[in-house]
């Protein structure tokens, strides 16, 4: 039978934060009939070993190399057995307490719900760049969104028929599902300080691709079309 939640969550060289991860989703979803669908992008390290073998609620996608984060977040999004989908990331910068106000969001009415960090712990520059990158973003594509680049968020599964697997997805899919007629709110979320392992991605390797991948996005909106049967 399927649950009424799916937490999918990329995973990637996170040695060292699975296990408290699991720990901190079970905690917060207590109550919460969920599974937890983790998409392993061809870790390198031991994170694949870390993961709970004998948890029913735990499924784990191995890719058999590094494909992205966005091919990670679209395999679990559409593996994903619940009424409601709820995405994170695996370094524990995102705080799985926040889950539960997201999914209350979309019972009351949302498609989709988005966090965003109220109190990022990043660089200052990091920050800056975040924070230019969105108000460009949300302009182009008229997403409405502050912060795209939270991953927390959670969506009926229908939104996913919206998606579109390409890399890079995971920045746009606010723009993507409200742009299929979607509706879409805000909840603030906290933000902590990665604990073990390192970021994967920097500024120097995603902007130019990001700015590509917007224009690419704000054309497929264009060109989208709606039709209703008699």
């Amino acid at each position: 039978m399927s649950p009424k939640l799916s937490v999918v969550i990329p995973l990637y060289n996170e040695a060292g934060n699975v296990q408290p991860l699991v720990d901190e989703i079970d905690e917060a979803l207590k109550g919460i009939e969920y599974e937890l669908v983790l998409v392993d992008d061809g870790s390198t390290d031991a994170t694949v070993s870390e993961v709970p073998k004998a948890d029913p609620k735990i499924r784990l996608l191995e890719f058999e190399k590094n494909t992205g984060q966005s091919a990670a977040m679209y395999a679990g999004i559409m593996a994903a057995k619940g009424e409601i989908i709820a995405l994170a990331d695996g370094d524990l910068q995102n705080d799985p307490a926040d889950i539960p106000a997201l999914v209350k969001l979309v019972e009351g009415g949302a498609d989709l719900a988005c966090g965003y960090r109220a109190n990022r712990k990043d660089t200052a520059f990091k920050k800056l760049q975040s924070r230019i990158a969105n108000a460009v973003r949300s302009r182009f594509t008229g997403d409405g969104v502050r912060d795209t680049g939270c991953t927390l968020k959670a969506m009926r599964q229908e939104c996913r028929e919206a998606l579109i697997p390409f890399t890079g997805m995971h920045r746009f899919i606010p723009a993507l599902i409200k742009g299929a007629g979607y509706t879409i709110a805000e909840h603030p979320t906290h933000h902590r300080p990665r604990g073990a392992g390192i970021s994967k991605y920097g500024f120097g390797n995603r902007a130019w691709v990001a700015t590509c991948d917007m224009f690419g996005v704000k054309w497929i909106l264009s060109r989208r079309y709606k039709y209703t049967i008699k």
